[in-house]
């Protein structure tokens, strides 16, 4: 008895998979993971804008003393790039080929600008780091999923 003998009668239709029509669009599934992440990415770095520009003076204990550092213009530039990473998600999930550039271009920027908090923040720092690193992955390997 084949599969079809057994929906006879039942009114259930065999399952049928979805084919690609031309033209019809649709976000591949590593657009979308990558979107996603870039949305938490980008969410963090304005968060932790945002707690840059109102808590301005930090100090940070290393190996040669400490250093007070005022970093308003660091949390500014942090919340400005959380802010092109969340539109550049946007973008993805918009089908928008330039938001793929965009996204490499930004996330990798991104990756760089957490390299002098290593010393400050070193879970923070790889975290960022390893989520840009899986993002820019996706982006470039899957280009046409």
């Amino acid at each position: 008895m084949s599969s079809m003998d057994s929906l006879a009668g039942t009114g259930a239709e065999p399952y049928q998979p979805h084919r690609r029509v031309e033209g019809e669009s649709r976000v591949g599934g590593w657009v979308m993971f990558a979107a996603v992440m870039l949305l938490i990415i980008g969410g963090l770095d304005s968060l932790y804008g945002v707690a840059a520009i109102l808590n301005n003076d930090i100090v940070v204990v290393g190996g040669h003393g400490a250093v007070v550092a005022d970093v308003t213009t660091w949390g500014w530039v942090t919340l400005a790039l959380g802010v092109v990473l969340i539109l550049t998600a946007v973008g993805l999930l918009a089908q928008s080929s330039a938001a793929r550039w965009v996204a490499v271009v930004a996330i990798a920027i991104g990756a760089v600008l957490q390299f002098p908090w290593f010393s400050a923040a070193p879970l923070w720092t790889l975290l960022i780091i390893g989520l840009s690193v899986v993002v820019i992955y996706q982006l470039t390997v899957h280009w046409e999923d």
